[in-house]
């Protein structure tokens, strides 16, 4: 568990020269997890649209509650867990990862208010998962490999994100999913059994995985985990705002997940678009785990390719890559947007970890309270869809693809200005 009481350049474990690697794979189920819960939202925004008859923006408030959860959570999460430690943080924070699925059965009978509540719910315990595990894997291992190291556990990550969309297509997409124009045709009394039906859909999904994380909990309090503690050093100086590298990685981790999630959440919907592909909800489901599984295979090529490339440069790369891929999305049809929008997931591949290592590079005491103010970036996440549902309701949701491709921009700019700094 963390303590306070010296000054640092990083936290190390204390274990007698033990092991990391059983650490390392507990750690890794949680990223696993949390890829999976996060995941199932791409698959949620179309089903609750078509249910609730919402516009994009409306439907956009799912990311809002979710990821806005990072927001106002992260920094108390990052207090929290400086108190309590991390196994301890981990254990809470998939306690009320848990609460929230639950709250998705009731939710299913109040209506789209109350799953929004259960959103942030979820995504609240989520952000304490994200803060106590993020820096505990930087520094099980060498600082230099860090965003190698981060890479891989997060290539988990996107495997529950690829495996997530498949379950919720099968699971809870309906092949059957009335358009508004049908639903409008219905009586009230219809038009409310239709809802009632499509909206409890996802109660036994979400019951499952509310019992498989208060598991894990479990698991995890009674898991032999290292405690962390600082190694002292002496030329630590200023406050955590005057590292020039963890603001723009602050904004650069904003912009990413903004893009990221953005594009995933409308996903199923411009596959569904008659010039692209014209597929059901049912169908374009699967092909959202196609966009985050090329996350999944790029992340592991990214732990190997980075063990010798510098990560700055290997994300400037990535971030060039995904501004071509979503320009064709936007000026080409059929096959060609679709492949070309999909393939920005094997771009996204190292952003994340890479991204988060390089922002708490060198900074030794202030690491825990920077790894909060990174969780709080991902904010990026609420407010970068909205931006762009806003933009879909007014000049078209092709177009609209747009905002993400700004959000790469940034992150272009980002791995170039700081291309060499783990280099040793």
């Amino acid at each position: 568990m963390e303590t306070s009481a010296n000054n640092t350049t990083a936290l190390a474990p204390d274990a007698s020269g033990a092991s990391n690697t059983m650490p390392l794979v507990i750690v890794t189920i949680l990223f696993f997890m949390w890829g999976l819960l996060t995941s199932l939202n791409d698959v949620l925004i179309p089903h609750l649209k078509s249910i609730y008859t919402l516009t994009y923006l409306q439907a956009m408030l799912v990311q809002f509650c979710f990821f806005g959860a990072y927001f106002i959570v992260s920094l108390p999460a990052g207090m929290l867990i400086k108190k309590i430690g991390y196994q301890n943080g981990a254990v809470t924070g998939l306690l009320i990862a848990a609460a929230g699925c639950a709250l998705f059965y009731p939710a299913s009978k109040g209506g789209y208010g109350l799953f929004l509540f259960a959103f942030f719910v979820l995504a609240s315990g989520i952000t304490i998962l994200q803060v106590a595990a993020n820096p505990y894997v930087t520094v099980l291992g060498s600082p230099r490999t860090a965003s190698s190291r981060l890479t891989l556990t997060q290539a988990f990550n996107s495997l529950g994100t690829t495996v997530a969309p498949f379950l919720g297509g099968m699971l809870i997409l309906s092949a059957a999913a009335l358009g508004a124009d049908e639903l409008a045709r219905m009586s009230a009394a219809e038009q409310a059994s239709y809802r009632a039906a499509e909206a409890a859909t996802v109660q036994g999904p979400y019951l499952v995985l509310a019992g498989a994380l208060a598991l894990l909990a479990m698991l995890f309090a009674i898991a032999r985990l290292p405690k962390i503690t600082y190694t002292a050093e002496a030329n630590e100086k200023g406050s955590v705002t005057s590292h020039r590298h963890l603001v723009l990685g602050a904004i650069a981790i904003f912009v990413y997940v903004g893009g990221e999630v953005s594009i995933g959440s409308f996903l199923i919907n411009f596959l569904g678009e008659s010039n692209i592909a014209g597929m059901s909800h049912a169908a374009a489901a699967n092909y959202v785990s196609l966009y985050w599984g090329g996350a999944l295979v790029g992340r592991f090529i990214g732990f190997a390719v980075m063990r010798y490339v510098s990560p700055g440069k290997t994300l400037a790369f990535n971030a060039l890559g995904a501004i071509a891929l979503i320009v064709t999305a936007i000026v080409g049809e059929g096959q060609v947007a679709m492949w070309a929008i999909l393939a920005v997931g094997l771009c996204n591949s190292i952003m994340f970890p890479t991204i988060f290592s390089m922002a708490l590079h060198g900074l030794g005491k202030f690491t825990g309270q920077a790894s909060g103010v990174l969780c709080t970036a991902i904010v990026g996440g609420a407010l970068v869809p909205f931006v762009q549902g806003a933009l879909a309701d007014t000049i078209g949701l092709q177009l609209s693809f747009i905002v993400p491709a700004a959000c790469y921009g940034f992150i272009l700019f980002y791995g170039i200005k700081y291309a060499n700094l783990h280099k040793v």
